[in-house]
């Protein structure tokens, strides 16, 4: 391990930390620069992934050509293949002109594919054709095109469960990993989390010239239990909400954790999923949303239950049929639970121990409890992530853990185009 050029490394492109497991991911970047093999960079979203294509790129003999980083998740399906490829005039609607695709600007030089797990499969066959022969076609052209690229691609899906779901290509992935890179998660490397703060919140004081905060103790080892499941992304996020929200310097293990989001509140998507039932691929998310509609299940039964109870055994001290008409309502009991555009249960205890059924009671709840819907999680919960960042997309898509493109898919599925 040349540790000298590690440290030029890190040095050039930011990267902070000493974890054995990172310098080892730094150090094979800088052995493989050198050749023309492709490489694939896998780990967890935010664990900053997009400096190794730039260290392999400036370590090799094409630095002085062009580097392309290209987010397969961004671009819409059906143009992804115009995008990478190009297209001739009129291929399509609105190609009024000709278009070199990135791979023809790339040409001596390297393209970064992030994302590669969302490319459309018929993308994916073009992409093994240039890895293969280093050819493509435009879109709308019958002329095979020659490029000479070098192939970096990453991604935060589990490639091998895609694979078994038949939603990434065996002999793709073969040939794009043939220098695989892990770079790990936040978690992974304790050590490192104090220095990032640091350097984050200097950061923001020297941007925005404030005075620089500090932690207290107990506050540095609450930041280091913390799992971060959006790691250095949201190490750094979060440094700059207190630095510049914090009216104290000093920040203590309880102002800390006013900042900390609760970890089941983070979703982070696991990809691999189905996409026969249009993309629902929340799997955390999904776990969360089901034991609530669990939990929500068992506490519409225990009120049934209770409400059984006392219709059996009327509590003695309700007054006669004929009191006064405001003790009446006074005491009308309410009893409802329910999700987002859902009424599990409504019914109205009269005096004398006699229910007046508003909505549906009984048995017929269960019916009603069973069209909780999935869906209806997703949708406040995207919406809840829209409306914190304004209707940016972008923003939102990270904040939840998803792609752009997957993101813009749910909008549509879930009717929340006014965004």
């Amino acid at each position: 391990m040349n540790n000298q050029k590690i440290q030029e490394a890190k040095q050039r492109f930011g990267i902070i930390g000493n974890s054995p497991d990172l310098l080892r991911a730094i150090d094979i970047a800088l052995q493989v620069a050198p050749t023309d093999l492709s490489v694939l960079i896998t780990g967890e979203s935010g664990v900053g992934k997009e400096h190794f294509p730039q260290i392999i790129h400036h370590n090799s003999a094409r630095k002085h050509n062009k580097y392309i980083a290209v987010n397969c998740g961004a671009i819409p399906e059906g143009t992804i293949d115009s995008e990478l490829f190009g297209h001739e005039k009129g291929a399509f609607t609105g190609a009024i002109s000709e278009r070199k695709g990135y791979f023809a600007e790339a040409d001596k030089g390297t393209i970064f594919l992030d994302e590669i797990g969302e490319l459309p499969l018929s993308t994916q066959a073009r992409l093994l054709r240039v890895l293969e022969s280093g050819e493509y076609i435009r879109v709308g052209s019958s002329t095979v095109e020659k490029t000479n690229v070098r192939i970096v691609a990453a991604t935060n899906v589990n490639l091998s469960e895609a694979i078994g779901k038949g939603r990434f290509r065996q002999d793709l992935f073969y040939r794009l990993s043939t220098i695989p890179i892990r770079v790990p998660a936040l978690r992974e490397r304790p050590g490192d989390i104090e220095l990032l703060f640091r350097k984050f919140a200097f950061e923001v004081a020297e941007k925005y010239t404030i005075p620089g905060i500090r932690l207290t103790e107990e506050a540095k080892e609450k930041l280091l239990a913390y799992p971060w499941p959006g790691n250095v992304r949201q190490l750094k996020n979060i440094t700059e909400q207190i630095s510049l929200l914090s009216e104290q310097r000093e920040i203590t293990a309880e102002a800390l954790d006013g900042y900390l989001p609760p970890v089941a509140r983070n979703l982070p998507v696991t990809f691999g999923l189905d996409d026969d039932v249009k993309d629902s691929s929340f799997a955390n998310e999904r776990q969360i949303l089901y034991q609530i509609l669990f939990d929500m299940r068992r506490d519409v039964s225990d009120l049934r239950e209770q409400l059984k109870k006392l219709m059996q055994n009327p509590p003695s001290d309700i007054p006669p049929a004929d009191f006064p008409s405001e003790t009446k309502a006074a005491t009308t009991i309410d009893i409802s639970s329910s999700m987002p555009g859902h009424s599990v249960f409504a019914g109205r205890l009269q005096p004398g121990g006699a229910v007046q059924h508003s909505a549906i009671g009984g048995d017929e709840a269960e019916t009603v409890e069973e069209t909780l819907s999935i869906q209806d999680g997703e949708r406040e919960l995207i919406r809840k992530a829209l409306d914190r960042h304004h209707g940016r997309r972008k923003a939102a898509a990270k904040d939840l853990g998803i792609s752009e493109r997957t993101l813009y898919r749910k909008i549509k599925l879930l009717h929340l185009d006014s965004y």
